[in-house]
């Protein structure tokens, strides 16, 4: 793939739209067969897809990634443009995955699936906020909160009530991821974590799996989203866990993609 994002990019640069779309044809035409290009990047997204990835993005690994993500999410032009807009390359590149130690033995790579930190600029509330303000704004703005985690995302419900013993039991909010195949369980906390939020978001997820899991689907994943994180307290928290849960931050404005790629030009230096 990295060879057809090179050739689409030099010819980017040197003609205008039309005279790139022939001479691509031209060259497909010559070198594969027509079942061959269908499965190639070239005709898997519009030409307004590529022209955004190539004029925005600044080396190639980046195209290759935005590329693969249109592909995957299926992003229309103007969903392409927010996710460069909210730094997810650099965001992905520059993550360190606060998982639980039974994230390794799900029979699914999640890694593509579950982000470090979430950007909800969407939702423009104020810095100090309620988690009852945070959970009514994602609500309202599903779409563009399911834009944000991924379309695999199927909402179930708020508030989704389990039962366990005499007590009732609130899950902030339900999913359903369609390629995991399993239930995933968003806590919310506008603060900072505790250890203690693990050991709630693990008692619902023992609870799911019990009780409304189904006997085809994989175990539930839980996602506690908190404001703030100090990753060493995070590492102590989760070291026992036997429940699949990852603890990622949320926030509130767009990051600096500058600072960001900045970040990202360092560790290349040094690897």
């Amino acid at each position: 793939m990295s060879a057809i994002v090179s050739s689409v990019g030099t010819q980017l640069q040197q003609t205008d739209s039309q005279e790139v779309l022939n001479t691509s044809r031209k060259k497909a035409s010559s070198k594969f067969t027509l079942q061959n290009i269908k499965k190639t990047v070239l005709v898997q997204l519009s030409w307004t897809h590529h022209r955004t990835i190539f004029s925005r993005c600044k080396s190639e690994d980046e195209r290759e990634f935005y590329i693969q993500l249109c592909i995957n999410e299926k992003y229309s032009v103007r969903d392409l443009d927010r996710q460069i807009n909210s730094s997810v390359y650099e965001r992905t590149m520059l993550s360190t995955k606060s998982n639980s130690p039974a994230i390794s033995n799900l029979p699914a790579d999640i890694s593509s699936v579950f982000k470090d930190s979430y950007i909800f600029d969407f939702l423009q509330l104020p810095d100090s906020h309620s988690e009852s303000d945070l959970q009514k704004g994602l609500i309202s703005q599903m779409k563009k909160l399911i834009l944000e985690l991924g379309k695999d995302f199927l909402f179930i419900e708020q508030e989704y009530k389990v039962q366990v013993g005499n007590g009732d039991f609130y899950i902030d909010l339900l999913f359903y991821h369609r390629a995991l195949q399993c239930l995933v369980a968003f806590e919310l906390k506008a603060d900072k974590f505790r250890p203690e939020h693990a050991g709630q978001l693990q008692f619902y997820l023992e609870a799911l799996d019990r009780d409304v899991k189904r006997e085809n689907e994989n175990p539930s994943i839980g996602i506690l989203l908190c404001k703030d994180k100090d990753v060493e307290i995070v590492e102590y928290a989760m070291s026992r866990s036997v429940s699949p849960t990852l603890v990622a931050e949320y926030k509130m404005q767009l990051p600096d993609k500058n600072i960001l790629q900045s970040k990202l030009h360092e560790i290349f230096k040094n690897i």
